[in-house]
């Protein structure tokens, strides 16, 4: 296995982390993790120098929680840091923090967390935590000893992560990076903003939700042409490449899918990939953006929309959906925190930002499918 420096905390840890959204379920029940073989895997994973397990307060009903407690019995804990998540959407009061944050170890079978985040900071839930004294809550914890370092997890527009990391000292962020996301949400700029800072970089759906794994038959051609039976480990050699990356999580379901990662992630190391291997990742990168229904290169030439709405964040969330057919629901979930008077139903087709495209898109015929395609199957 090979380790790096988790940012200005000076811990070291695994190149890869296990990630425990995507356990192995029983009949499809999200909520049902299949305990025995989600065990085997977690424990394979630290068996092999994986030293990072990450989980959330929802993740799997709760019981991925649960099940990383049952793991970590036998001498495991000792073995790992152990990251987990506070769900900022059900914080009202520091009460609430107190009362999930003992369940939290309770569920854990332990009596700290070694990093403990922020679920999913926003430009909504940041200033309500801010203002709720969470921050401060925080630094009580570590005082305590009940953490030892502190972050927030993020799915928001660049300028929106920049306040956020300008606004604490965190020693952790953790980003969704991957190589169709280069420039989205926090993306490259982002990920150098952070580790400049000191800031330890953990990278989230570095396959993009396992999408990239099972490629377009386009895509699966450059693949086999270049020799590779898919572009799993190219795709996390391409993060493991960069400096400012500290941690990359993989969320496993299977032996296999963690077998593999180890592996990858053994022959890892920064500046490691060869120009050849660049290039081929480059040709599939431009692939990917050829599959896109709407030809957005997210310049910006089209805002401020007179009537508020957020085209090119919407826009990119249609075009991951429909690509990634696979991150459809993660697309939707993220969809539904752009603000209501953000979103593609608001558009009034006055054909301002259509004068303003140097893509000629039709982007007043677009934003109904857009909104359709995002909130189908939901309430919102």
């Amino acid at each position: 296995m090979q380790y790096r420096t988790l940012g200005k905390t000076r811990l070291e840890v695994s190149a890869l982390g296990f990630g425990t959204m995507r356990l192995p379920v029983i009949d499809r029940d999200a909520k049902a993790v299949d305990e025995p073989l989600a065990i085997e895997m977690i424990r394979y994973a630290i068996d092999h120098g994986v030293t990072y397990a990450d989980s959330a307060f929802g993740y799997h009903g709760g019981n991925a929680e649960r099940v990383l407690g049952k793991a970590l019995a036998d001498g495991y804990r000792e073995k790992v840091l152990v990251a987990t998540k506070l769900p900022t959407w059900d914080v009202n009061a520091i009460e609430d923090c107190d009362r999930i944050f003992n369940e939290q170890l309770e569920r854990l079978r332990t009596d700290r967390i070694d990093c403990y985040l922020l679920h999913c900071l926003s430009r909504d839930r940041w200033p309500k935590m801010r203002d709720l004294g969470v921050v401060d809550w925080l630094r009580r914890l570590r005082e305590a000893g009940r953490i030892a370092e502190f972050g927030f997890s993020f799915h928001d527009p660049l300028e929106v992560f920049k306040q956020i990391v300008d606004a604490e000292d965190w020693a952790v962020c953790q980003i969704q990076y991957n190589i169709v996301n280069e420039d989205v949400q926090a993306g490259t700029e982002g990920l150098k903003y952070a580790a400049d800072k000191g800031i330890g970089v953990v990278v989230m759906e570095p396959l993009f939700g396992g999408t990239l794994a099972a490629a377009p038959d386009e895509v699966q051609a450059i693949w086999t042409e270049a020799g590779r039976p898919n572009g799993v480990d190219a795709a996390l050699q391409w993060l493991w490449n960069k400096p400012q990356v500290s941690l990359v999580l993989s969320g496993m379901s299977t032996m296999e899918q963690v077998v593999q990662n180890v592996a990858s992630a053994c022959a890892s190391g920064v500046a490691s990939l060869s120009q050849a291997d660049q290039a081929l990742i480059a040709r599939v990168q431009e692939a990917y953006k050829a599959f896109a229904p709407v030809p957005c290169t997210k310049c910006g030439y089209c805002m401020p929309c007179p009537n508020g709405v957020d085209i090119p964040a919407v826009f990119e969330l249609y075009n991951d959906g429909t690509v990634f057919s696979g991150s459809l629901g993660l697309c939707k979930n993220l969809y539904k925190m752009i603000p209501e008077s953000a979103r593609a139903d608001k558009c009034i087709a006055c054909g301002e930002c259509e004068d303003k495209c140097p893509q000629h898109i039709a982007i007043s015929e677009q934003m109904p499918k857009v909104h359709e395609a995002m909130t189908e199957g939901s309430d919102s």
